[in-house]
């Protein structure tokens, strides 16, 4: 089994910055893929960007260009960045990790993006 433990969520202006971090612990060899996924209020969760552990990232179109996923294997941590948040950013962001027979959530951390 992994256990997640997500932590950087909070309240911040338009346009301004967060990092969401995401730490594993357990059978963590067996994870290849971690990634973050968000849901709104009265939304589905979606996709924001995932890693791999050779470092191939992809990202979903609403957030290219603006947030940046990373990771430290060394650590079994995956990091987000988020800069030039906007309001349709607010959700609660979910880490994720994948491997063979694994498919394991996080709690989830919110992000308000708010004046």
């Amino acid at each position: 089994q992994v256990q997640l433990v997500e932590s950087g969520g909070g309240l911040v202006q338009p346009g301004g910055s967060l990092r969401l971090s995401c730490a594993a612990s357990g059978t963590i060899y067996s994870i290849n893929a971690m990634g973050w996924y968000r849901q709104a209020p009265g939304k589905q969760r979606e996709l924001v960007a995932t890693i791999t552990r050779g470092g191939n990232s992809m990202y979903a179109a609403s957030v290219t260009g603006r947030f940046t996923i990373s990771r430290d294997n060394a650590k079994n941590t995956v990091y987000l960045q988020m800069n030039s948040l906007k309001p349709e950013d607010t959700a609660v962001y979910y880490c994720n990790v994948r491997g063979p027979l694994l498919n394991t959530w996080g709690k989830g951390t919110l992000v308000t993006v708010s004046s």
